[in-house]
């Protein structure tokens, strides 16, 4: 009972100061640190209150975002324990991933696919030498209840995401679900961020209103000769054209209906087909549908099961498939093919329009779609279940409801976990030909520096 009398007389103590200073604070957190007051207690009978803490990613300090949210979960902590609970708070340390190997490009002034995985790893390690005392220093001095600020095995140890325990337990949970078929890998279009080089999951990238020009571009129809305008703010990309559209309702093309269209430049033919995605009032009423120009572009060549023609290559060059413009970032691509379109009198006008443009939130790259193969986790089949479950959460307040509502409906493919990137959980996956090996056992595996255990399925 010692610490409950110590913390009184400090507490006391505390009533006769007059004026407020950040060296009382130190000592108020130092008293708490040395009581071990937020400390789970082993032969305690008391209920236990649980709060599931999702690990911020290490900052050196927290930002504020970071601050606001674990004082909120720390409102509830210290509540609970005033109400006679056992609280477990743990502090997590997130020390993966996209934020990680950033800080290290950017203050070791390095790039990753230049330096090798092996280095650049270790430069990874030495952001994290620098910054994850701090991060847990600055929660500290916010005053945040965590049950313990030490790493161990005890209850409620601070945990690290990059930990040989912490990644074992990742690769077995993956292995978990790749052998009930949750888990498959497949080569599809996905969000690709062409400066990070990396596939991006929907929830990682975020819409903003970008500048740029609806160009009205000269076609031909093969079978008339007649000149037909199509507006698109992806000139670069009419040599993955797929089909052009016109809306059923919209009388002016109807009989273009089964006619063939010839891009400019590239005189690939392409069908002219009503579909009510095209819409009446936008730039012509004619809309060309390349191959991975937005979701919508793919979404289109899925239903009408059309071939996509990736032109635009992981480093965000453009490649063979664009011709002239092979090589170019895509930008400049852009610039090109519309100063060719001039030359060539095949560009009608141009409009400055605000277009919805995906951005990458973590380098603010505009978002390519790429075809590349991934690994994926279902969700779409269990969207009913999530929805019944989220039925059985009671919210506070109940509005908020709403956000995870809007995130399940959402949901319309499956989720992309794996990234082309080094500092995170390696995929405990080899390859030979036909045959995967997968781990049997919790133990953290390596599989791009080490080969298989004999003992493994």
């Amino acid at each position: 009972m010692f610490f409950k009398f110590s913390l009184f007389n400090f507490y006391m103590d505390l009533k006769e100061i007059k004026s407020w200073s950040p060296e009382i604070e130190l000592k108020l957190i130092g008293k708490w640190k040395d009581s071990k007051i937020f400390e789970f207690k082993n032969n305690s009978k008391n209920k236990i209150y649980s709060i599931d803490t999702p690990p911020p990613y290490v900052n050196a300090p927290i930002h504020i975002g970071q601050a606001v949210t674990y004082c909120y979960m720390d409102f509830f902590a210290r509540y609970k324990r005033m109400k006679g609970f056992q609280v477990v708070f743990p502090l997590g340390l997130d020390r993966n991933g996209l934020p990680i190997e950033m800080a290290a490009e950017k203050k070791f002034k390095i790039s990753p696919f230049e330096a090798g995985r092996e280095k650049f790893v270790d430069y990874c390690k030495k952001i994290l030498e620098e910054t994850s005392s701090e991060t847990s220093d600055t929660f500290s001095k916010l005053g945040i209840s965590f049950t313990s600020y030490k790493e161990g095995n005890h209850i409620g140890a601070v945990y690290l995401t990059d930990s040989p325990e912490y990644r074992s337990l990742t690769q077995l949970t993956f292995v978990d679900l790749f052998k009930k078929n949750l888990v498959y890998e497949d080569k599809r279009i996905n969000n690709w961020d062409p400066k990070l080089r990396t596939t991006l999951a929907d929830s990682e990238i975020e819409y903003r209103e970008v500048e740029s020009s609806f160009n009205f571009v000269k076609w031909k129809v093969k079978e008339t000769g007649e000149e037909i305008l199509i507006g698109t703010t992806r000139p670069e990309l009419i040599c993955t054209c797929g089909m052009v559209i016109f809306n059923p309702e919209d009388k002016r093309y109807k009989h273009l209906e089964g006619k063939t269209a010839v891009t400019p430049l590239f005189e690939k033919e392409v069908k002219i087909k009503a579909h009510p995605l095209a819409q009446e009032d936008k730039g012509t009423g004619l809309a060309m549908m390349c191959s991975a120009g937005d979701l919508t572009d793919i979404q289109f060549f899925r239903e009408m099961n059309l071939v996509p023609q990736i032109a635009i290559e992981a480093d965000g060059k453009m490649n063979k498939i664009a011709g002239v413009l092979e090589g170019l970032k895509v930008r400049d691509a852009r610039k090109r093919i519309i100063e060719i379109l001039n030359e060539k009198n095949l560009l009608d006008k141009q409009e400055k329009v605000m277009h919805r443009t995906p951005i990458s939130e973590r380098s603010g790259a505009e978002i390519e779609f790429i075809e590349m193969p991934e690994f994926y986790l279902k969700q779409v089949q269990f969207k009913d279940k999530i929805k019944k479950i989220a039925e059985e959460v009671d919210f506070y307040p109940k509005e908020i409801k709403k956000i995870l509502d809007d995130w399940i409906e959402s949901i319309s493919i499956d989720w992309p976990i794996s990234r082309r990137r080094y500092y995170a959980t390696p995929i405990p996956l080899w390859y030979s030909g036909e045959y995967i090996a997968v781990p049997n056992k919790k133990i953290y595996v390596e599989p791009w520096r080490e080969n298989p255990k004999k003992d493994f399925e």
